[in-house]
């Protein structure tokens, strides 16, 4: 597949990728350094974490407002604007001489990051033809992968030897690099039509395929983050793993995550329903095998890289799914909205799996989230498939 590809167009898909890399890695950094960062400030990891659960919000709370206020520009102009802001974030980071000034360089962060996911996919698709839209969107999918298998243990370590500071400067350095990059090899790609506007919000909202895949976005980020939020206590107190086979299992899982960009890369095309189907159907059936194999170490690991797979898939299933159900000038702002119920379900599913945890019920967390990627598997068999047969 890749040589069909023109090099001016399959480099910026590389840049892409890792920019994917740098703002999935930079998310998630915090809970790694978290005690460390406490400690500057002479804080608790409780109270420090706020800036965690703030970054989710404003990234919940402002994808739609933002991308709405900067749909109108040139799609390179914009994608510069939003790497040079996202690499300022982290710079201030670096330097905060405060908590305050930290959170207030997050959200800064926070802000590009709700850009960013409402941009990548639609301008990745535009850079190719029709056929290679699948690959195109599995290059941004596999960037954020690795981001899960490496980003994180790396920017441990940097942490740790050099302090949680120079991370940060470390994710600013990588971030100028691929600004620097696409500065160079993004084209300029033509707005197309009349830029959407919030008059036509209401309509875009009023598509069943669209609302389908808002729906299904919640759904699927709640059942799957119940379990994943609190998959590390449970390997250790439930299945009796050790901290070195937690660490193998968390790095295994995401390599199963770049997997599953490899599978949608060449099933979406002619399994499409596969795709859709794997969301809620193999969510629901892998968390309640969670809970069945907690005894039974190797069939546990199966099932989390499983899970694993699933996720990337099923996500990238359906921000392919919403470009298809929109125009345009219109997809960028659907994937913000996308992106948005997305970090709420995020949201929801960690509070829910702290909920289950705190009142003692650990053990029963996967039969929580399986009853909610229910929810995703009936919509998605007798509302989404019937409705996308009859278009």
């Amino acid at each position: 597949m890749l040589p069909s590809i023109p090099p001016k167009y399959f480099l910026p898909l590389v840049g892409l990728a890792v920019s994917a890399f740098v703002f999935n890695t930079s998310e998630f950094m915090p809970i790694a350094l978290l005690t460390d960062i406490s400690d500057s400030f002479g804080k608790t990891p409780a109270e420090t974490g706020i800036m965690i659960t703030a970054y989710a919000w404003v990234v919940g709370l402002m994808s739609l407002p933002l991308m709405l206020a900067a749909c109108r520009m040139e799609p390179k102009r914009l994608l510069l604007a939003v790497l040079a802001l996202f690499a300022a974030g982290q710079i201030g980071s670096g330097l905060a001489t405060s908590f305050a000034m930290l959170m207030a360089a997050r959200v800064a962060v926070a802000c590009a990051h709700a850009i960013f996911w409402s941009i990548t996919a639609p301008f990745a698709t535009r850079l190719v033809t029709r056929e290679h839209q699948p690959f195109a969107l599995s290059c941004v999918a596999t960037g954020s992968a690795i981001a899960m298998i490496f980003g994180l243990p790396i920017g441990r370590v940097i942490g740790l030897a050099l302090g949680w500071r120079m991370t940060f400067f470390c994710i600013a350095g990588v971030t100028l690099c691929a600004l620097l990059y696409l500065g160079r090899v993004f084209p300029r790609l033509p707005q197309g039509g009349a830029p959407f506007s919030p008059r036509d919000l209401p309509a875009l909202v009023k598509n069943p395929f669209v609302f389908g895949n808002f729906v299904l976005a919640v759904t699927f980020a709640t059942s799957y983050f119940t379990i994943y939020s609190y998959i590390e206590p449970y390997l250790g107190t439930v299945a009796g793993f050790s901290p070195e086979a937690i660490t193998a299992t968390l790095v295994a899982l995401g390599v199963s995550g770049f997997l599953g960009s490899v599978v949608f890369s060449h099933a979406y095309g002619t399994h499409r329903q596969f795709c859709l189907l794997t969301g809620g159907v193999g969510v629901t059936a892998c968390a309640l095998l969670y809970t069945a194999t907690a005894a039974l170490a190797p069939a546990l690991i199966t099932v989390c890289l499983v899970l694993g797979m699933i996720s990337t898939l099923f996500n990238v299933t359906m921000q392919a799914e919403l470009l298809r159900s929109t125009s345009r000038a219109g997809a960028p702002v659907a994937t913000s909205i996308y992106s948005g119920l997305f970090n709420v379900g995020i949201g929801g599913g960690t509070a829910l799996g702290s909920f289950v945890a705190g009142a003692g019920h650990l053990p029963s967390i996967g039969l929580v989230g399986a009853a909610i990627a229910a929810l995703t598997a009936g919509y998605t068999m007798f509302i989404y498939l019937p409705a996308i047969q009859k278009k």
